[in-house]
């Protein structure tokens, strides 16, 4: 059975979850006072579009949920974070190169990921 994950705003009113329960869909409300969570949501959302679906042809569902777990993954593993102080939500900050000669003389690969629609940069050791 389909799920719909709402909030306990005034705007939607009873008749609203019981069209969706004769179609099928269970409404579950969101936890009281968490309405941080939906801004976290919906800026991951919006990400997730601009990043991946503006820019990818879907072919079925079997294609999107693969291009949606690539995409999560790319996410909190090697995405930069501007709120994490340019770091990737699951791993620790790395170690800042302060020798001069490995400076001048960086050697980055590019790895392509979902069909070249992500990239992923990173040093050599």
């Amino acid at each position: 059975m389909p799920y719909l994950i709402r909030d306990r705003d005034g705007t939607f009113p009873e008749l609203f979850d019981t069209v969706l329960n004769d179609a099928g869909i269970q409404v579950v409300l969101s936890g009281v006072r968490m309405s941080r969570i939906n801004s976290i949501t919906e800026r991951w959302v919006q990400t997730c579009r601009r990043e991946l679906l503006d820019r990818t042809l879907i072919w079925d569902r079997r294609h999107l949920l693969h291009a949606l777990r690539e995409f999560e993954t790319f996410y909190n593993e090697h995405r930069p974070h501007q709120g994490l102080a340019n770091a990737r939500p699951l791993h620790p900050l790395p170690a800042p190169i302060e020798a001069p000669d490995r400076i001048a003389h960086l050697d980055i690969r590019r790895r392509a990921r979902l069909g070249d629609t992500i990239h992923e940069y990173r040093h050599t050791a």
